[in-house]
């Protein structure tokens, strides 16, 4: 089965083919990082004006990319939150009008669950089998750090949240804090790579009893550092700060693996392509860790289609009349 996906959450525009939840036949983005990187953040209706010139071309290249018309296709699927409600718009209501047109069956997927079947996505190089269940799933993000367990496909149960603050944010906000632009994540992990820590030391909000995250606290003591130290883009703060995030990210999620004897650890999301994240949590971890390419743990709308494939194989349905829903839950 073949599924177009859609993804236009936040400020990639995307459109993927993937044919049986697992293999790529095409992986279009189309990112907007430069026309945001002025204001220091994604601005909502830039965003969404830019997916309304940009949805329709990306679409076309990924059928041209995987040598089929939209006779090739089987279904359609798009995210359909959480997100932005303007840029969610442009993305579902092309794929409502692509699948209404074509009478194809029409999936919208929740947009963490999404990141979560990355890990099902297969590219050269990458495993062929299959994730094994059950499985935690720590799913970091721009606006989201969420524990998930995973009994099998349909069925999650969340262990832990964040309580402010996602880790994704406050590499964002700590990167603007030290003058070194949007967005925080990578310019973070290249700087804090080679960076000495010296006497720098941050605190780690552990929250005792929960598997919950907090970072806001983290980014206030950075700014304090900044501001009392005199030291705008110093090196040694952002290393100490991603040191923080990674530690407790890492820790929480060895616990919540060996407290429920999960089979396998899965990371997801934008933050899940920090390296030093990756190289921790696999030294921590009781059970094998798999994580996908940094190009699938990022925004792109591969994991919207392959999420998609595992609803229809349940035979669920999606109906056209489905709306945005921008602070959609998970679980």
């Amino acid at each position: 089965m073949r599924v177009l996906g859609i993804e236009t959450s936040c400020d990639e525009c995307a459109a993927a083919i993937v044919e049986d939840g697992r293999h790529i036949r095409a992986n279009v983005v189309a990112t907007q990082m430069d026309l945001h990187a002025r204001y220091g953040g994604v601005v909502p209706e830039v965003a969404s004006r830019a997916h309304l010139r940009t949805v329709i071309p990306v679409i076309q290249t990924a059928l041209e990319q995987a040598g089929l018309g939209m006779d090739g296709i089987d279904a359609v699927a798009a995210t359909y939150g959480p997100g932005l409600a303007g840029a969610l718009l442009v993305g579902l209501n092309a794929a409502k009008a692509f699948a209404y047109a074509r009478d194809l069956p029409f999936i919208g997927v929740n947009h963490l669950e999404g990141h979560i079947y990355a890990n099902w996505l297969r590219q050269d190089g990458q495993p062929a089998e299959d994730p094994e269940l059950p499985a935690l799933c720590l799913v970091v993000s721009g606006g989201h750090t969420d524990l998930i367990l995973m009994e099998t496909h349909g069925d999650y149960r969340r262990l832990g949240r964040t309580r402010d603050d996602a880790a994704g944010e406050a590499f964002d906000k700590v990167a603007r804090l030290l003058g070194l632009g949007y967005p925080g994540g990578p310019v973070i992990e290249r700087i804090a790579a080679g960076a000495p820590r010296g006497d720098v030391r941050l605190p780690r909000a552990w929250l005792p009893g929960t598997a919950d995250f907090s970072f806001s606290g983290l980014k206030t003591a950075v700014l304090h550092m900044t501001r009392d130290l005199d030291r705008p883009g110093d090196a040694q703060i952002a290393g100490a700060f991603q040191d923080s995030v990674v530690d407790v990210l890492a820790e929480k999620t060895a616990r919540a693996a060996r407290e429920h004897g999960v089979r396998q650890v899965l990371l997801a999301g934008g933050v899940a392509a920090n390296g030093a994240l990756r190289a921790e949590v696999i030294k921590r971890s009781p059970v094998p860790v798999r994580y996908p390419p940094p190009q699938l743990c990022t925004d792109n709308a591969a994991m919207i289609a392959g999420c998609a494939f595992f609803h229809l194989d349940r035979g669920e349905r999606g109906d056209v009349s489905l709306d945005v829903q921008p602070n959609l839950r998970f679980v």
